[in-house]
């Protein structure tokens, strides 16, 4: 393809250089990636500028530059507006626009966009469709696993993943879809079937300004410029920004299907008779001229809103709520989602990726749910996160458990002792709470304290298989693995 055909009514500002015959083979905005044939876009981060990069692009060889200011650099260049916003159309141009072949899903929220999406993909599975997953813990493209980068990666790498998508046979995508990805625009031209929408509470404020920012990031899946996104919207009604853009769609004569685990009869999806135990939910679920019974293997009423949410957007795609329901009642647990561990101790342990206020609340109270005697919980704070969140979760932590372990998280570049003070800022006075900065002598520390009948909650990092420290360390740690270490060395100790 050439540059001219790849810019052909995109609404650049200007072009300099032979854009007619410089043909192009590839899109980047990795200057590490420019090589011959390569239309390198400067973009502009939030740390780096693109344009820094250009001339070091060119020496690679690079076909083409997308700039915002033109350049001394001897290569054709490309002038737009904002380079990053130019790479979603040209990306959809350069690989043929293949969401508008695939089946795509959007999922997103504060939480529940893994679970929703793992719970979505398996029922359009089971209806015979070979679907891709895009996500927080696995990316799934062709059938095929492969190593997750970012929740939802930049438009170029996207549009190339959807197109390897399709040429390995998948037929649909389910795809989790972050605030960062909508404010940045790199969803940006993906031709959504269904978007729907969990929850919205306090996370990345170190990102966005404030919860109305992050409200606005999370609605441009839905709304653009005033008008509803073309496809369905699956909105939660019991969180009440889902009720906001519920009613600014409904007003707009949108798409939409609602829905609603606390049984709310204004809805088109709801639960009723809602229970659960370790080992998972049980509920009746009423729709539109239908219902069933619906069995998931994920404990809690955080994750009877998720099943709703996947058998409410199956029904957009034309899968019914039986069928739905019998997949999810064969669905796999969530990696690092309210998951078990167990070497045969005698009380629970379980790993939750709970990492915001409300994620650790419902876990806590699930578990509660589930637990006969005390509730123990160890977990931390991300650095170079969200700040405000933190006494608000070391609050959370205290009142919810019978014993509180405060340790690490992924400190980043912070310092674990000041990220730690800040937590137990928000714990009142006293809370029985040890602190303990290294994390695997933090869960050893709960699990020793454990009793029969107890259940210890080890939250933060779920799936994650390593703990991040400053300038980019990273050290392989998975609260799974350590937390099944530990429990056996108890063991060998106590024979």
């Amino acid at each position: 393809m050439t540059l001219a055909e790849l810019i052909e009514g995109i609404g650049v500002e200007d072009v300099r250089g032979e854009a007619g015959v410089v043909e192009i083979t590839d899109l980047a905005y990795d200057s590490r990636r420019a090589g011959p044939g390569v239309l390198f876009f400067c973009v502009r981060g939030l740390s780096s500028d693109g344009h820094e990069f250009a001339a070091e692009a060119g020496k690679r060889g690079a076909a083409a530059l997308v700039v915002e200011r033109e350049l001394d650099v001897d290569v054709p260049q490309v002038l737009v507006g904002d380079a990053r916003a130019a790479m979603a159309p040209m990306a959809v141009r350069f690989w043929g626009d293949p969401t508008a072949e695939l089946t795509v899903a959007g999922i997103t929220g504060t939480n529940g966009k893994t679970t929703a999406a793992f719970l979505l993909r398996a029922i359009l599975e089971a209806d015979g469709r070979q679907t891709g997953l895009l996500g927080t813990v696995k990316r799934i493209v062709g059938a095929r696993e492969e190593e997750v980068v970012r929740t939802t990666p930049e438009a170029i790498d996207l549009q190339a993943t959807f197109r390897r998508m399709l040429d390995g046979g998948d037929e649909a995508c389910v795809m989790e879809v972050s605030s960062h990805a909508l404010a940045l625009g790199r969803s940006g031209e993906i031709s959504f079937d269904v978007k729907a929408f969990t929850n919205l509470t306090q996370d990345h404020l170190d990102f966005h300004s404030d919860m109305e920012d992050y409200f606005v990031a999370k609605r441009a899946l839905f709304v653009l410029g005033g008008a509803a996104v073309p496809g369905t919207s699956v909105i939660n009604i019991d969180d009440p920004y889902g009720q906001r853009l519920a009613t600014e769609l409904r007003e707009s004569g949108a798409e939409l299907i609602t829905f609603s685990a606390a049984g709310s009869e204004d809805t088109d999806f709801r639960a009723t008779d809602v229970e659960f135990d370790s080992a998972g939910a049980r509920f009746r679920c009423l729709a539109p001229g239908a219902e069933a019974r619906v069995e998931i293997p994920l404990p809690g009423h955080f994750n009877v809103e998720n099943a709703l949410a996947a058998l409410a957007s199956a029904s957009a795609v034309g899968v019914g709520i039986e069928r739905g329901a019998a997949a999810l009642s064969g669905a796999d647990r969530v990696p690092g989602r309210f998951e078990p561990v167990d070497e045969g101790q005698p009380f629970t342990v379980l790993v939750d990726y709970a990492h915001t206020p409300d994620s650790l609340e419902n876990v806590l109270r699930a578990a509660r749910r589930v637990t006969q005697g005390r509730l123990l919980c160890a977990f931390g704070c991300g650095g170079d996160r969200d700040r405000e969140k933190r006494p608000l979760m070391g609050r959370i932590g205290a009142e919810l458990s019978d014993v509180c372990v405060v340790t690490s998280d992924n400190p980043r570049s912070e310092d674990p002792a000041a990220i730690i003070a800040e937590i137990l800022d928000g714990i009142p006075e006293g809370a029985d709470v040890t602190v303990e900065p290294d994390r695997r002598a933090a869960i050893a520390l709960a699990l020793g304290a454990a009793g029969p009948g107890d259940t210890v909650l080890i939250a933060g990092k779920g799936h994650e298989q390593g703990q991040e420290f400053e300038q980019g360390r990273k050290i392989p740690f998975d609260d799974r693995e350590v937390a099944g270490e530990e429990l056996r060395r108890l063991k060998a100790t106590a024979a």
